[in-house]
């Protein structure tokens, strides 16, 4: 399996588990909690393993862009900046969030430090990949999707961020960001997988060559 396979089985696996939480969990209303509460109680292992799985994925992701993703320098860093979303995630695997009205831990401090990083650094690695594309002939028809799909990111990043105050259905527009996140990045792998599939295979040396 190559890298952008892992990205999207992973990332596939993610996606299904906080989908089933929202059946496990009915009684966590979407609209005032955030995905991070399914890893407290009943299932909380099916919400960590989600977080490990996008975990594992982004780091897949990264090492095949750094293989056959643009070579302009600003994909590079995107690619860098997957690298260090993915030990965000592993991290908000580990540590579980407070919940609303508990006390404040440690634990739940890095969770919520890990949850920025995460978000900015995946932030951050779509819009510089999205400036990358144009500059590489094997990903310039991309660019187009790829900055459809940023636009979305930033939209739901701004609304993450103006819902957190009292009544606001913060809840939702942290699924909202998660969706995007999601469609740009298997949008991305698959097309990663294509142009990683399409690249030709090493031409045989001649010491082999005259041993055949």
């Amino acid at each position: 399996m190559n890298t952008a396979s892992a990205a999207i089985t992973s990332f596939a696996y993610g996606s299904l588990a906080i989908a089933s939480m929202h059946l496990f969990r009915a009684d966590l209303a979407p609209a005032h909690h955030m995905i991070s509460e399914y890893s407290t109680g009943p299932y909380g292992l099916v919400m960590r393993s989600a977080f490990l799985a996008m975990g594992i994925g982004c780091m897949a992701f990264s090492i095949g862009l750094f293989r056959s993703g643009p070579a302009a320098i600003l994909a590079r860093i995107s690619a860098f900046l997957l690298g260090v979303a993915a030990l965000g995630l592993v991290t908000s695997a580990i540590f579980n969030m407070d919940l609303p009205g508990a006390p404040v831990t440690q634990a739940g401090e890095i969770h919520d430090m890990s949850f920025l990083v995460n978000v900015v650094s995946l932030l951050l690695a779509i819009l510089l990949f999205s400036a990358a594309c144009g500059r590489d002939e094997r990903w310039r028809s991309f660019q187009r999707t790829s900055l459809l799909l940023a636009g979305l990111i930033v939209i739901a990043f701004v609304l993450q961020f103006l819902s957190f105050r009292k009544g606001a259905p913060f809840g939702l527009a942290n699924r909202f960001l998660l969706v995007t996140l999601f469609a740009w990045i298997f949008a991305t792998s698959f097309r990663l997988r294509a142009i990683a599939a399409s690249r030709p295979l090493p031409s045989a040396s001649p010491t082999s060559r005259g041993a055949s």
